[in-house]
């Protein structure tokens, strides 16, 4: 099946537009920063007819098991398959400590199997300074041109 890539940048001018609609204030722990953006994107993926699933697995071929999503979306369309989902259209991941920001970038572009490669993903992870942004930028290109995704 042909790729379907969308806009992420509008998801993201939407996210960062609808933040304060997520009612957090510095009362709040990281577990519920997590949980209210995630369900954000849960939200917005049902919106636009995907199926959407929190805590999702796929499996990742260099490490031999499966490993979590923090979020994913499914196509489903019964006119082409009644069964079976047609593609992974988006794996997101969600990091607060941020001495996983590596980490978070290999499970979004892991090794998987054909129909667990998703078409997009956004990873939202706290970073430590400045400059980690540009060596995780350099490191997501890397693995983008080096992967299926």
């Amino acid at each position: 099946m042909e790729k379907q890539y969308f806009n992420l940048i509008s998801f993201f001018n939407g996210y960062v537009r609808s933040y304060r609609r997520m009612y957090l204030s510095s009362l709040h722990n990281r577990s519920m920063f997590t949980k209210r953006e995630i369900d954000y994107f849960a939200h917005l993926g049902e919106l636009l007819g995907f199926d959407a699933f929190i805590e999702d697995s796929k499996f990742d071929c260099l490490k031999g098991r499966s490993r979590p999503m923090d979020l994913s979306w499914w196509k489903w369309d019964a006119r082409f398959d009644d069964e079976y989902f047609l593609y992974l259209a988006l794996h997101l991941e969600r990091e607060n400590v941020w001495e996983k920001d590596v980490d978070t970038i290999q499970k979004l572009f892991s090794q998987t199997k054909e129909e667990y490669i998703p078409h997009n993903v956004i990873g939202i992870q706290f970073v430590e300074s400045f400059e980690r942004i540009k060596y995780l930028n350099e490191l997501i290109l890397q693995k983008k041109f080096h992967s299926k995704v």
